[in-house]
């Protein structure tokens, strides 16, 4: 009885003069002044020649992309256990071209949030899109699809990699894809150490000058009898912005520059010297400190120690048979499968959570310096015989040291990196 009243009152509403609407045809002009918004829409790109931000020039002027997005907003939080993409295949056996664990996707979270705050929000994906690489797109009898990718025009959200930040990686074990590093800065602390010449294998050299009967003697050394604490200091560094990008990348290679704070040192000192004659012998309780120094910083950092990503900009997941740089993107994505994050990462604090050594390597390389000071600056020791000889304290006070080091780290546990599950109650993961 029901659907036999709503199927009269439809024929009557459209038998009613003034009721009935019929579709009328518009002209162009006429549509023109219409606008709307459909929930589908699809785009074409022409390829053509480009160079990528890595300076590589891609000829692409036989390709074209084809998008079918979804023009909408879409709100996700999920936890990935495993993700493994492109393992054997044409880039080898034996690893996968991605392979990353406990990957979360959260809404993004201000200054000490906890993991209930996480859990409770929300990524924003908008307007996202599946988009097609076609060769000899204009042939019908020889185009070929080379490869697509997954993407939004723009994703806002806190992606976290691995349960922990500590000093084992976990999370990434392979990464085949492109990030871009924020420039970064932090402060490290170093170990005490001993500097002798077992760690050097080279000679202090310097002058002390003495006086005998008033008259003033330069007397040069050479020992390879020393022995001195070297006191734990800080060094400021930064490293600047950064490309991360290749297949199936297990680390990342960044570096900076810093200066390293005063170090004080102490220790003894024996050296034969010849003055009048005579063979003297110089056994010093030397102490001082040494400034000026300058580091050519190197991170070797094994990508499962980076585990914060903040995202608020495009990033895509694509598979291609060849290199293509798809629309937008930064760099030509490699063959086979790729993951670009187009936002620069934030490594935040770039302090290490625990002292550096100061390898026999990065000793070495400020001897050269401290001889060239302690040699152009004679230290004044008093009278020959009774202090330079027979004192056995000497301060030489500041040493002037401008060199430039390598200084090498790895797998730095980086304080920025500290992040919250994305599960209520706390859990790792879940």
């Amino acid at each position: 009885m029901k659907k036999i009243l709503l199927a009269s009152l439809i024929v009557s509403s459209i038998a009613i003069p003034g009721l009935g609407h019929a579709m009328v045809a518009m002209d162009d002009d006429s549509l023109s002044g219409v606008s709307g918004q459909a929930l589908l829409s699809m785009e074409y790109n022409a390829g053509y020649n480009v160079i990528d931000a890595k300076g590589q020039n891609v000829d692409q002027t036989n390709l074209g992309f084809y998008k079918l997005g979804l023009e909408a907003e879409m709100e996700i939080n999920a936890n990935i256990k495993k993700l493994q993409l492109g393992c054997g295949g044409v880039n080898g056996i034996g690893k996968c071209d991605i392979d990353i664990d406990n990957i979360s996707l959260s809404g993004l979270q201000g200054a000490n949030y906890t993991s209930d705050d996480r859990a409770a929000s929300s990524a924003l994906i908008t307007n996202p899109f599946v988009e097609f690489a076609i060769k000899n797109p204009k042939s019908a009898s020889t185009r070929e699809v080379l490869g697509f990718r997954l993407s939004a025009e723009k994703i806002a959200g806190l992606m976290t990699i691995g349960t922990e930040n500590s000093s084992t990686p976990n999370g990434i074990n392979s990464f085949s894809g492109y990030m871009k590093t924020k420039a970064s800065s932090g402060v490290a602390t170093t170990d005490p150490r001993v500097m002798n010449y077992a760690a050097t294998g080279q000679y202090i050299e310097g002058a002390v000058i003495g006086t005998l009967i008033g008259i003033p003697l330069e007397l040069h050394y050479k020992s390879n009898d020393y022995s001195f604490n070297l006191t734990s200091t800080t060094a400021p560094f930064t490293i600047p912005s950064t490309i991360v990008s290749g297949t199936r990348l297990t680390e990342a290679v960044l570096k900076g520059t810093g200066t390293v704070n005063k170090i004080d040192f102490a220790g003894p000192l024996a050296a034969q010297i010849s003055a009048l004659g005579l063979n003297l012998t110089l056994d010093k309780d030397i102490t001082g400190s040494l400034t000026g120094l300058q580091t050519d910083i190197t991170v070797n950092q094994n990508l499962g120690l980076i585990h914060s990503l903040y995202l608020n900009n495009a990033s895509s997941l694509s598979l291609q048979t060849q290199q293509i740089l798809w629309p937008g993107a930064s760099v030509a994505a490699n063959r086979g499968w790729w993951l670009a994050i187009e936002d620069e990462v934030d490594l935040g604090s770039i302090s290490p959570t625990t002292n550096v050594k100061i390898t026999d390597e990065v000793l070495k390389q400020t001897i050269a310096g401290i001889n060239h000071d302690l040699t152009s600056k004679p230290r004044p020791c008093g009278d020959l015989l009774i202090g330079c000889v027979a004192t056995a304290a000497l301060d030489v006070g500041e040493i002037k040291n401008p060199a430039v080091i390598n200084f090498p780290l790895q797998n730095l546990t980086l304080q920025g990196q500290n992040f919250k599950s994305n599960c209520f109650g706390g859990l790792k993961f879940c």
